[in-house]
């Protein structure tokens, strides 16, 4: 039998899609730059919404934080134009935060190569001593 998704989840799909659309093409702020829209947990009565986003390029903590707070600070903005694309009874309250996965799986993709490339100097040198 096929998985059924709640109200909250179709929702939230389109509140990424239309999101992501959205913020490219008219929020102008210079601290927010390019980003993508990972996540979004709507509320079971749809008043709320957290958006996690991440920031295209290499970005410093201050950055990440000035970025947020340009979001946070446009999202009633988002939300007045969100209304207007999508028809809800309740257009949710938009809180953004940033999603660390993308720089966490760098982190640990880097950490992976670094430990086979010594596993793989470490053979070679037993190689050439036996």
């Amino acid at each position: 039998m096929p998985r059924e998704f709640t109200r909250a989840e179709r929702v939230s799909d389109a509140v990424q899609q239309e999101l992501a659309v959205l913020i490219r093409d008219n929020v102008r702020d210079p601290r927010v730059g390019m980003i993508s829209v990972t996540d979004v947990e709507i509320s079971r009565d749809l008043a709320y919404a957290k958006v996690h986003v991440s920031f295209v390029g290499e970005r410093s903590q201050d950055q990440i934080d000035a970025g947020l707070a340009a979001l946070n600070g446009a999202s009633g903005y988002l939300r007045k134009l969100l209304a207007s694309s999508i028809k809800l009874r309740i257009t949710p309250k938009l809180n953004f935060f940033y999603d660390e996965s993308g720089r966490r799986g760098q982190h640990l993709s880097a950490l992976i190569d670094l430990a086979v490339s010594q596993d793989a100097a470490s053979d070679a040198t037993e190689s050439e001593e036996g």
